[in-house]
């Protein structure tokens, strides 16, 4: 996915909005009127992590919003994460997002916090990248920013990577800021001259996204949820989406 003119893309991950509906059965808030408020104010894409357990995103979720999108929003895209061992395989098939990033998560886990390895991970992912592929759906790779590691996720088949970004946002406030910040700069660069193009996301936020584009080139969409839906609390749905689409021209 790319936006107008090639500007970095604003996709939405929406898992928060389902956490909370999921506390009770009411069906509110509406993961759906929560996509088509973001999508009408400019978003470019939304995001899900179906999780075996289905703590947020449930499966019904997955193909209601399939069916959204393809309905309303036929230029936006559809990103499915998750772990391509677990459930998220499924989904690619059924459905055929226009990407499907993987995600080396356990069932545990709280969230998403390291990235694939290679050369340990690269057989068993190469024949699931290459299904994907089949069915015409892009992989993204979920990275950490290891400049060593871009060329071997290109080599497995994958097309995109998303470079995980806690370790940025972590640092911003410390002595190690311009360090880790510069490995993110080598890791994207690495990834282009493999080949491949550059997502970013995890703890990105209206206080950290400019910095990171303006110095990360190259990036061709950020995935953001935790801070969004937060910001998206106190300003609302619209707001927010058009508060994170200023963040990322002020990069430019």
């Amino acid at each position: 996915m790319t936006s107008p003119s090639n500007r970095t893309a604003l996709s939405v991950n929406l898992n928060k909005v389902a956490l909370v509906r999921n506390t009770r059965p009411l069906g509110i808030p509406s993961v759906l009127y929560a996509a088509a408020l973001c999508l009408d104010a400019g978003a470019h894409g939304i995001t899900v992590h179906p999780r075996p357990d289905q703590r947020h995103i449930r499966p019904q979720d997955v193909h209601d919003l399939s069916a959204l999108l393809a309905k309303d929003w036929p230029a936006a895209e559809f990103n499915i994460e998750g772990n391509p061992f677990h459930n998220l395989m499924e989904f690619v098939r059924e459905l055929r997002p226009q990407q499907a990033t993987f995600v080396p998560d356990d069932e545990s886990q709280a969230t998403s916090d390291h990235g694939w390895s290679f050369p340990e991970d690269a057989e068993r992912l190469r024949p699931l990248i290459a299904e994907a592929h089949s069915h015409g759906v892009r992989v993204s790779l979920f990275m950490d920013p290891d400049p060593g590691m871009m060329a071997a996720a290109k080599a497995v088949g994958a097309d995109r990577v998303e470079l995980y970004t806690e370790g940025y946002a972590a640092s911003r406030d410390t002595s190690r800021a311009a360090s880790v910040l510069q490995l993110y700069v080598e890791a994207a660069k690495a990834a282009r001259a493999a080949g491949l193009e550059v997502n970013a996301g995890h703890d990105l936020s209206r206080e950290n996204l400019t910095e990171f584009l303006a110095a990360v080139a190259g990036v061709r969409e950020v995935s953001i949820g935790h801070a969004f839906v937060a910001d998206a609390l106190e300003l609302g749905y619209a707001a927010a989406t058009r508060e994170y689409l200023k963040r990322i021209e002020e990069a430019r």
